[in-house]
């Protein structure tokens, strides 16, 4: 420290008072003047003022031995230390401004320092980090041997018989690439070098460009089917272009094309073209001599089938070339009246329902039978599974056969619950249902897997809307409608919602219906529009609102 900076802080404070052996100047006016003439007053001043004047002796004395070591350390202290502690603390003798610009300097100083510092931290983090186990398990160098046969999960990953038995390690590896091959590749998140991205700001910037480079509806409405209320409309009747006063035995939607056929025993079957308006007619086919009891299309549409009520002559019809051929005799069949019949969805079988129980299973090509399977009792109804691999019978004991149709076995027999005697059956699109209507007028809705384990299944609802026998069953495409109808009174059809098996409210409108007694029914092949067929001779068409298509 500079010599003239060490005797100005040495100098004594003009109001601390003399020094002992000194004495004070007259009219100096310090502290020492005060308490002399404060003593002089009472004794207890004096005595209070002689003890400030000795305070105030002490404290000086005090400082000066504070800066007498300072200074005495700071001589035996290098000169590099000296100067560090200036840099960093000062000199004492700094006032406060000096101190706030050195702060501010250091600060600045920081600063730059920390921009360094976040240059190298950005590029350590691009590193991957090297994490170092917590502990280190002497078990894990053995290598561990994995059996592959004891978990149905690891049978699926195994590539041959050797196999059998893996290491931890190679276990592992097969997982890795079972997860890349369903994955397409390693995903972006299982990358450890992968790169961040800056903000947030820049991930809805691109999920805006994204957006904005798509066309099409981001909002649509649910697909399924509410309950409650069917939204439909009544269009013009089917056959509005023939009309007719002769029953209607059979209306049906061509699988493939917007058309409708309907028969009656009027000895006719007429096709039209669906439009909901006018509903054109296409052609008509006169069978003379033959009232049809049904007619149905193939399953790919090319041919037409066609029985009548008092004959065994099945005719069939060839939709592409126009031409009408009769089957007077089937080899092997014995049936006098050929009336009931079923088509398989795949278009494989005919089946034929006769007399005494027997079912008589037919090639759909060419017309030849396969082999007949038989029940206790009358056959009321039949009908294929979706996969055309079983065929359930109603019988007039109310007991239902499910049979194989390749072996042609009955491989399951139930009773259906509360029925004394079944008038009519039918199997859900998806196989999920099978719907069985008694003469009672229930309807008892089963799962297909019960009807197929158990001897006794309970229903998983019974449609109790109808008073009379349920004579027709049909299940939309979509497996979410479920329509029943009874021929034995007026208006005696509803719509049963699935999966919640409830009616729908809305159908029908009994103050404005047209619909009398119900023979037939059948839904498009889009489930777009509703059909039924009445005693009066009326195909009666509606639109159903929620399904877009045909």
């Amino acid at each position: 420290m500079p010599p003239e900076r060490r005797r100005s802080r040495t100098k004594p404070d003009r109001n601390a008072g003399p020094k002992p052996g000194t004495k004070a100047r007259p009219g100096s006016g310090g502290t020492t003047r005060k308490a002399v003439r404060s003593s002089q007053r009472t004794p207890q001043a004096g005595q209070r003022a002689e003890s400030v004047v000795t305070a105030v002796t002490e404290e000086e004395e005090s400082r000066l031995r504070q800066r007498n070591r300072r200074t005495l350390e700071e001589e035996d202290k290098p000169d590099a230390e000296r100067c560090l502690e200036q840099l960093v603390f000062g000199d004492v003798e700094d006032d406060e401004d000096a101190l706030l610009r050195r702060l501010r300097s250091s600060r600045g100083q920081l600063h730059e320092s920390s921009d360094d510092s976040e240059v190298d931290d950005e590029a350590k983090d691009n590193l991957p980090h090297q994490k170092k186990p917590v502990w280190v398990d002497d078990d894990d160098e053995d290598e561990e041997i994995v059996d592959m046969l004891n978990n149905r999960f690891r049978k699926d990953i195994m590539k041959n018989a050797s196999e059998s038995k893996l290491s931890k390690d190679k276990l592992q590896k097969r997982l890795k690439e079972e997860f890349q091959h369903a994955m397409g590749g390693v995903p972006d998140w299982a990358e450890p070098g992968r790169k961040k991205r800056q903000s947030s700001d820049d991930e809805s910037e691109e999920d805006e460009d994204d957006l904005l480079q798509r066309t099409g509806n981001f909002i649509s409405t649910s697909t399924s089917l509410p309950r409650g209320i069917l939204k439909m409309k009544n269009c013009r009747p089917a056959n509005a272009e023939r009309p007719t006063t002769a029953r209607i035995s059979s209306v049906q939607f061509h699988p493939g094309a917007q058309v409708v056929m309907v028969s009656g025993v009027d000895n006719a079957i007429s096709l039209f073209q669906v439009d909901g308006k006018t509903n054109p007619k296409i052609q008509s086919i006169y069978l003379e001599k033959f009232p049809i009891f049904k007619a149905c299309f193939s399953a790919n549409g090319e041919e037409l089938l066609a029985t009548s009520m008092h004959s065994k002559v099945l005719y069939v019809y060839d939709m592409l070339a126009g031409k009408l051929i009769p089957v007077h005799q089937v080899r092997g069949l014995k049936e006098k009246i050929v009336k009931r019949f079923e088509v398989s969805p795949n278009g494989s079988f005919l089946l034929i329902s006769g007399i005494a129980g027997f079912s008589h299973l037919l090639s759909m090509k060419t017309k030849e039978l396969i082999g007949s399977m038989k029940i206790n009792g009358r056959i009321a109804a039949s009908s294929f599974s979706s996969d055309s691999k079983r065929i359930y019978t109603s019988s007039g004991n109310g007991e239902v056969y499910v049979w194989d149709v390749n072996s042609r076995k009955c491989i399951n027999r139930f009773l259906d619950e509360g029925s004394l005697c079944g008038l009519s059956i039918a199997t859900s699109k998806n196989g999920q249902y099978v719907a069985c209507g008694s003469k009672s007028g229930v309807v008892n809705i089963y799962s297909q897997d019960s009807c197929l384990q158990q001897t006794n299944p309970k229903p998983i609802k019974a449609i109790m809307n109808l008073v009379t026998g349920a004579t027709s069953l049909a299940f939309n495409p979509t497996t979410e409608i479920l329509a029943v109808a009874s021929k034995r009174m007026k208006d005696a059809v509803r719509l049963v919602h699935l999966p919640s098996c409830t009616v729908f409210s809305n159908f029908p409108v009994f103050k404005k219906s047209i619909l009398s007694r119900v023979q037939t029914m059948d839904f498009s092949p889009r489930s777009g529009y509703f059909a039924l067929g009445n005693e009066r001779g009326k195909a009666l068409l509606y639109r159903l609102h929620h399904f877009s298509d045909f």
